[in-house]
């Protein structure tokens, strides 16, 4: 093992050794400093329609323990709210809500599942098909968590669309742009839903969610100044049926001139489009005219409406009038179904949507926080794109780069450190679509041309802008400085896109050339008025009184404290609860016949140990 450590010590210092220029070189054009108050005043004004608006920051906790032939699921999300000031002079005043233990929104829901009925509630523990042991069902099962992810989902938009707590900046303990990507994953695989996913058949306004509906509802994030969904990749045929959507009746010519399809290779890819739409029943086509199936019509509504009805049912305190046993099943034609972990991914990555047209439609500001992150696609995608491109001053070789350490959050970290005369925080590196994440270097090296990373697929572009910032640094030595977080946001089509923070690249896909429109600030002369907007705020909300905050998010840490509260009391009930059957004469018989072998040996060794 010291062996083994040593090398990797090794390694690390001969990355750092490599970070002796970069500063120079490539940072220096990057990373921004010049965050003015005034700036983010006006700015305000006009984003918000106010100088003061409510914000709130949400955190999540979860809990499961096994309890005879049981276990017990638990997650819940809290949240901290208070109102911000912004000053023409001078950063934003921040006021915290008081009392929040009392008066802090958040829910939380409680799950009791029999351990030989979890295999049916997460699909994932039956994925390769091997035999499952009790021991590893209670270790593998993700419930609680998912519980935890659509509590987080649906509160934040539960606060987002409250006109009465008119929250206008709503900060997630989450990395938006991989949460969604995240949720995608999970919810792809459409052969499997009719068998995993029991929100197929479910009625809504006596109309059955079926797979089609799922398939719109999962990927069509709609924003026409945003020009979303693109005429791209996997992402057409969500693009076809919102044109024939808001135009009711289009002929194949009339849709090629809405989606701007001129190359015929792409007019062939429309054409095979337009025929698996028909397939699958979404479009509708007569006399070479198509039009939208009238159930998909209410498509919108209905998802909406579903993950509503699902959330205020899950996470409700009145549960009387329930027509099922548990918060987790549902009654589909006339029985009862476990609501499985991919039916709350569904409704997680809905809520996600729904959250987000809030945002739009609205004016709010939402930023995602991620305290420790693994990512490198600053590193490995974004650095390489920009070379080939020409928009970097400084040359950065393969191997150059290759020599750096291996997460862009150390990169940055140690460069700051390395350079601690040069560079001060508060600093935030310029911001970039997300949508890099999944791209890469064209492979026959081709200006302006892109590849997707995984099987030439890419990520929805335009939707949310990543950045990492560096808060704090102590007062008495300018070397002990905040840990570098990970930051996104929305973007908000009237401040960020514009002409000179985009950047178009060409994507060779299934034998046509697809334009890849991508915002990116190319560098820190271009201004940015919604990142200095956000570093005010995040600035104004970096605590320094606060050690184990030093530098983070101080909603953030209440909400998480809030949480960890909410945690310590419920598994305390828990625990209650599991001593109080463990000692109740009445229940001997049923104890010692019901409880595990496990259980049982550990009761004794504890009374052995208790002894004197």
């Amino acid at each position: 093992m010291r062996h083994g450590a040593s090398a990797q010590v090794i390694d690390y210092e001969q990355r750092f050794s490599s970070l002796t220029n970069l500063y120079d070189d490539l940072l220096s054009t990057l990373i921004r400093t010049d965050f003015v108050s005034s700036r983010p005043y006006e700015t305000a004004k006009e984003f918000f329609g106010s100088q003061t608006v409510r914000f709130a920051g949400v955190d999540g906790t979860l809990y499961s323990r096994p309890l005879f032939d049981l276990v017990i699921f638990f997650g819940g999300a809290y949240a901290s709210t208070g109102q911000v000031t912004f000053r023409e002079k001078d950063k934003p005043r921040v006021q915290y809500d008081e009392r929040l233990l009392q008066q802090a929104a958040g829910i939380s829901s409680v799950v009791p599942i029999y351990i030989n009925e979890i295999p049916d509630v997460d699909p994932s523990l039956q994925e390769d098909g091997q035999p499952l042991t009790e021991e590893s069902i209670i270790n593998n099962a993700s419930i609680a968590n998912w519980i935890m992810t659509f509590a987080e989902h649906y509160l934040t938009y539960r606060l987002a669309s409250d006109t009465k707590k008119d929250i206008r900046i709503i900060l997630m303990d989450r990395s938006l742009s991989i949460e969604r990507a995240s949720l995608l994953y999970d919810t792809a695989k459409r052969e499997l839903w009719a068998k995993t996913c029991n929100l197929v058949g479910y009625e809504v306004d006596d109309q059955p969610i079926d797979e089609n509906d799922l398939t719109i509802a999962r990927q069509c994030v709609c924003n026409p100044l945003l020009g979303l969904p693109p005429a791209r990749s996997n992402y057409f045929l969500y693009a076809i049926v919102e044109t024939v959507r808001s135009k009711s009746v289009l002929s194949e010519d009339e849709i090629r001139k809405e989606l701007e399809i001129v190359d015929e290779k792409r007019g062939k890819r429309l054409r095979r489009s337009l025929q698996r739409c028909v397939d699958l029943g979404i479009l509708n086509e007569k006399q070479a005219a198509y039009t939208l199936n009238p159930k998909y019509e209410s498509t919108s509504d209905r998802i909406k409406k579903l993950t509503t009805m699902i959330g205020e049912r899950f996470f409700s305190a009145n549960t009387k009038d329930a027509d099922t046993a548990t918060v987790m099943k549902i009654v589909k034609q006339g029985k009862e179904h476990w609501l499985t972990t991919i039916d709350i991914a569904f409704l997680s990555l809905f809520t996600l949507h729904m959250l987000m047209e809030e945002c739009w439609k609205n004016r709010k500001l939402l930023v995602g926080i991620t305290k420790d992150t693994a990512a490198r696609d600053f590193k490995s995608q974004l650095i390489p794109i920009m070379c080939n491109e020409g928009l970097l001053k400084a040359r950065i070789s393969h191997a150059e780069m290759e020599k750096l350490p291996n997460t862009d959050r150390m990169i940055l970290q140690s460069a700051s450190i390395f350079n601690s005369r040069k560079l001060s925080p508060p600093w935030s590196l310029i911001e970039y679509d997300s949508v890099f994440r999944t791209m890469v270097p064209d492979a026959k090296g081709r200006k302006g041309h892109v590849s997707g990373a995984i099987r030439n697929r890419m990520s929805l572009e335009r939707v949310f802008l990543k950045t990492y910032v560096q808060l704090s640094q102590a007062k008495t030595d300018p070397m002990l400085r905040s840990n570098v977080l990970l930051i996104d946001r929305l973007v908000y089509p009237e401040f960020d896109y514009k002409p000179e923070n985009t950047a178009a690249f060409m994507n060779e896909f299934g034998g046509a050339v697809e334009p890849v429109e991508t915002i990116l600030f190319r560098d820190k002369t271009v201004p940015n008025r919604l990142q200095d907007l956000t570093m005010n705020i995040l600035l104004a909300m970096a605590p320094q009184s606060i050690p184990e905050a030093f530098g983070h998010n101080k909603p953030l840490f209440i909400a998480d404290k809030v949480a960890k509260w909410n945690y310590s009391q419920f598994k305390s009930v828990v625990d209650t609860t599991a001593s109080w059957i463990l000692n109740n004469h009445k229940l001997r018989k049923f104890i010692f016949y019901m409880s595990t072998f496990r259980e049982r040996r550990a009761s004794i060794e504890a009374a052995r140990r208790e002894q004197p």
